[in-house]
């Protein structure tokens, strides 16, 4: 079995290790200013990630640096549009001025979690991106509201998974304010993503097998030791024989094939 899958971590939001990750990961979710970075670290990160031959995606979140985009605010889909456009505005104007195209769009935190589950905010998002480039690749879950609205919308998913974040029983992740939402062991998180590669499962704390189809497997660079993380799993995957790249937005002619 030939098996091959994107490894990208969320980068540009200060953690300090940005360029060590870019050696490990084939594509950078780059945030957009509104939970965290601005135009100067979008402008470093965006280049630092073309030195190091990796992809970049935007990162566009709720406006809310004060809680780093990961609380649930009440937004209309309208804001939600509004939002997700102007950030992807300004990320893709300042990558087109480094000779940079991006190639993805992965919401951040609630925003992203909240789009799994609504499907007004998950077209909010969908319209924003077709509204600046519609060959953008949408990281989300599998199976989730905003793959769907991908999906009719025509774009390019890329299945998710997490490898640094457990999971419960109805696929959803486990709450950063609970006990056991972080996975801290690369080798057993390593093993776990090569499952999941291999027959689409993951097991979730609560001891139940979950369905998961992985094309993108994301290491959070604000997580403490994610660089060693990252390079233990990668290792492990490449060890596996698992080819490590980015996913690509096909040719039309490619994808009538599909």
């Amino acid at each position: 079995m030939n098996l091959h899958v994107d490894l990208n971590a969320d980068l540009g939001e200060g953690a300090g290790h940005d360029r060590e990750l870019l050696k490990l990961v084939s594509s950078a979710s780059i945030a957009c200013g509104f939970h965290a970075g601005d135009a100067d670290t979008m402008h470093e990160t965006i280049s630092t990630a073309r030195e190091e031959g990796a992809a970049v995606g935007a990162h566009p979140s709720l406006f809310d640096r004060e809680n780093f985009g990961r609380k649930q605010l009440s937004v209309t889909p309208a804001e939600v549009f509004d939002a997700v456009t102007y950030q992807l505005g300004v990320f893709q104007a300042i990558a087109n001025d480094i000779g940079v195209r991006p190639n993805h769009v992965k919401p951040h935190g609630a925003l992203y979690n909240m789009a799994t589950h609504d499907e007004k905010l998950a077209e909010a998002i969908v319209r924003a991106i077709v509204s600046v480039d519609s060959s953008l690749v949408l990281f989300a879950p599998d199976k989730s509201a905003l793959a769907r609205a991908g999906e009719a919308a025509h774009l390019w998913v890329a299945r998710e998974v997490f490898a640094d974040r457990n999971y419960l029983a109805d696929g959803s992740l486990v709450p950063r304010n609970r006990p056991g939402a972080l996975m801290h062991d690369p080798k057993e998180s390593a093993e776990r993503v090569m499952r999941m590669l291999r027959e689409g499962r993951v097991r979730s704390i609560d001891n139940v097998d979950v369905e998961v189809r992985a094309e993108t497997v994301c290491v959070h660079g604000d997580t403490p030791g994610s660089e060693e993380f990252a390079r233990v799993l990668r290792a492990h995957l490449e060890k596996q024989g698992v080819t490590i790249r980015a996913p690509k937005y096909p040719e039309r002619s490619e994808r009538a094939k599909q």
